[in-house]
C-alpha cells in the first residue's frame, strides 16, 4: 500500500501569483460585505496594489533565480525560470494598466459596464438600475482571477496545471465579454460565441492531454520530453495528442483557422476588456506555447513544421486581407491582432534562443500599443441628433478630423498605429526585427519574406486611419472626445512612453529578454 507524500511548497516563489489570487478572493468578499457606494474605490485600490505588488515580487524572484538558477515548484506543477518570470512581469504591468481603464468613468459618471448584468437589454429594470447608479464592480475580482490564471498558465510545468490555468483565465473572460454598457445584445452574443468556441478548444486540450498521457505515462512536460525520443511504435498517439494541445493554444492566440471568435468578441466586449484580453491573453498563450514547443517538441520539428508553416501563412494572409476591408475600428484591430499572431508564430517556430527573447519583446511592444489604442477608443464617442454624447464611435468614418478636435488623442493613436505597422523608432519595429532575425537564423527566410510583405500591406489600414484623423474633413459634429476621471489618460501616457522608449532605447529590455530566454529542461 503506497503512502501519500505531500509536496513541498516554496510559498515565497509563489508570491506573485498568490498576491493576485488573494486580492481576487478579497475582492469577492468586498462584493459581499462592503456597502455598494464604497465598493468601486475599494476594489480599484485593492487591484492596483495587488498588481503593483506582484510586479515588485516578480522582480525580487528574478534576482533569486539569477543567483540560484531555475527550478520546479509544487512537485513540478509550476516552473520558476526566466521566461515564466519575464511573462509574469509583463502580465502584472498589463493588469495594472487595464484596471485603470476598466475603472475610469466619463465626466457624466458613465463607465464601460452595464449597471446590472442580470437585467434584460432595453427593459425597465435595466433603465431603473442605470438611473440608480448601480455598477458591476465584480469586474475587478473577475479581472484579477483571469490575471492569476494567466500567470500560472505561463509557468505551468505539467499539462494538468496548464489545463486548470486555461480554465481559470478563460471563464471570467467569458463573463466579462458580456457586460458592455451599450450594444448589450452584441456584447452578449460575443460572450456566448467566446464561451462555446472556448469550450471546444478546451475539449481539444483535455483530449490531447489524455493521448499524451497514454503515450508517455506522465503529464509532466519534462517527462514527456524524455519520452518523445525514447518511445517507439506509438508515434500516431504522440502526434495526435500534440496537435490537439496545439489546437487549444492556437485558439487562444487567435491563429487561423482557430480565429473565428476574435473579431466578434473584440467588437462586442466592453472596450477596456477588449484591450486587456487582446494584450494579456495573447502573451500568456504564447508563453505556454513557447514552453510546450521548446521543451517537448524539438525532436518533432520535422513532423510539425509543414503544418505550422501553413498555419502561419494563413494567419498572416487572413489577418491582413480581412483587416483591409474592415470599417469598424475594433474589428480592424482584431484582424490586426490575427496578423500579429502570425508574425509571432514565426519567432516561436524558429526554435532558437533568440526566438524566445524576440517573442517576449514583441509581445511587450504589441501589448503596450494594444492597451493604449483600446483605451483611446473608450474616449471617442458618438453624438446623437440632439447633441448628446452616447456610445463609442467605432466606425472609421467617425474618426475623420479627430486630429483637429483632439490633437492629443489623435497623436497618441498615431504612435500606437505606427508601432503596429513596425515603423522605425517605435517598439513594434524592434519587436519585428528581433522575431524576424531569429526566424532567418532558424531557416525560416521564406516566412520572413512573406511576413514583410504582409506588414507592408497591413500598414495600409493603419495609415488609412491616420489620413482620416489628420487629412480628412469631418462630416459634421457627429463625434466627441469625452473627458474622464483621468485614469485612462494615465494608462495611455504609460503606453505612449513605453512604446517610444522601447523603440528608441530597446537595449536594456532586449538584454533582459536575452537573459530570460532559457527554459528549465
Amino acid at each position: 500500500m503506497s503512502t501519500f507524500v505531500a509536496p513541498s511548497v516554496d510559498w515565497a516563489a509563489l508570491t506573485p501569483v498568490l498576491l493576485v489570487l488573494g486580492a481576487a478572493v478579497v475582492g469577492v468578499l468586498i462584493e459581499a460585505f462592503v456597502p455598494r457606494g464604497s465598493r468601486r474605490p475599494a476594489q480599484l485600490i485593492l487591484g492596483l496594489l495587488a498588481t503593483a505588488a506582484a510586479l515588485v515580487a516578480v522582480v525580487w524572484r528574478w534576482t533569486v533565480v539569477q543567483d540560484t538558477g531555475p527550478r520546479e515548484l509544487v512537485s513540478g506543477a509550476l516552473i520558476e525560470d526566466g521566461p515564466a518570470l519575464a511573462v509574469q512581469a509583463i502580465l502584472a504591468l498589463f493588469g495594472l494598466l487595464a484596471l485603470l481603464v476598466i475603472a475610469d468613468r466619463t465626466e457624466s459618471g458613465e463607465g464601460a459596464f452595464v449597471a446590472q448584468a442580470a437585467t434584460r437589454p432595453g427593459s425597465t429594470d435595466e433603465a431603473d438600475a442605470t438611473r440608480a447608479g448601480m455598477a458591476q464592480t465584480e469586474v475587478f475580482p473577475l479581472t484579477l482571477f483571469t490575471l492569476a490564471g494567466m500567470m500560472v498558465f505561463a509557468a505551468a510545468g505539467d499539462l494538468l496545471t496548464l489545463f486548470v490555468a486555461l480554465e481559470v483565465l478563460s471563464l471570467p473572460l467569458y463573463v466579462l465579454s458580456g457586460l458592455a454598457r451599450r450594444r448589450r445584445l452584441l456584447s452578449q452574443e460575443a460572450s456566448l460565441k467566446y464561451f462555446l468556441l472556448g469550450a471546444f478548444a478546451s475539449a481539444f486540450v483535455i483530449f490531447g492531454i489524455g493521448l499524451l498521457y497514454g503515450y508517455s505515462g506522465t503529464v509532466r512536460l519534462s517527462g514527456l520530453a524524455q519520452s518523445v525520443p525514447a518511445t517507439a511504435g506509438m508515434d500516431w498517439l504522440l502526434l495526435a495528442g500534440v496537435i490537439m494541445v496545439l489546437t487549444g493554444l492556437l485558439f487562444k492566440v487567435g491563429a487561423v483557422p482557430f480565429h473565428a471568435w476574435t473579431p466578434d468578441v473584440y467588437q462586442g466586449a466592453p472596450t477596456p476588456i477588449t484591450g486587456f484580453m487582446a494584450a494579456a491573453t495573447k502573451i500568456a498563450a504564447f508563453a505556454a506555447l513557447l514552453r510546450f514547443v521548446y521543451v517537448v517538441l524539438p525532436g518533432m520539428s520535422w513532423d510539425l513544421q509543414p503544418v505550422m508553416w501553413v498555419i502561419i501563412i494563413l494567419t498572416m494572409l487572413v489577418g491582413t486581407v480581412l483587416g483591409i476591408v474592415q470599417t469598424d475600428i475594433k474589428r480592424m484591430l482584431a484582424y490586426s491582432s490575427i496578423a500579429h499572431a502570425g508574425f509571432v508564430l514565426i519567432g516561436v517556430m524558429s526554435l532558437r534562443s533568440a526566438g524566445i527573447s524576440g517573442v517576449i519583446f514583441y509581445l511587450l511592444a504589441y501589448g503596450l500599443a494594444t492597451v493604449g489604442a483600446f483605451a483611446l477608443i473608450t474616449l471617442v464617442r458618438e453624438r446623437d441628433t440632439a447633441g448628446n454624447v452616447t456610445g463609442e464611435a467605432t466606425h472609421l468614418s467617425q474618426w475623420a478630423g479627430l486630429g483637429r478636435r483632439s490633437p492629443a488623442v489623435a497623436v497618441g493613436m498615431v504612435i500606437f498605429l505606427l508601432s503596429f505597422a513596425g515603423i522605425p523608432l517605435t517598439a513594434g519595429f524592434i519587436g519585428k526585427f528581433a522575431v524576424f532575425s531569429a526566424a532567418v537564423d532558424g531557416g525560416g527566410a521564406v516566412l520572413v519574406v512573406l511576413a514583410v510583405l504582409a506588414s507592408a500591406a497591413t500598414a495600409f489600414f493603419y495609415v488609412r486611419l491616420v489620413v482620416l484623423m489628420f487629412f480628412t474633413e469631418p462630416d459634421g459634429e457627429t463625434t466627441a472626445v469625452v473627458s474622464s476621471e483621468g485614469l485612462t489618460s494615465v494608462a495611455v501616457a504609460v503606453c505612449v512612453v513605453g512604446t517610444v522608449l522601447l523603440g528608441v532605447l530597446p537595449g536594456p529590455v532586449l538584454a533582459l529578454a536575452d537573459q530570460a530566454a532559457v527554459f528549465l529542461p
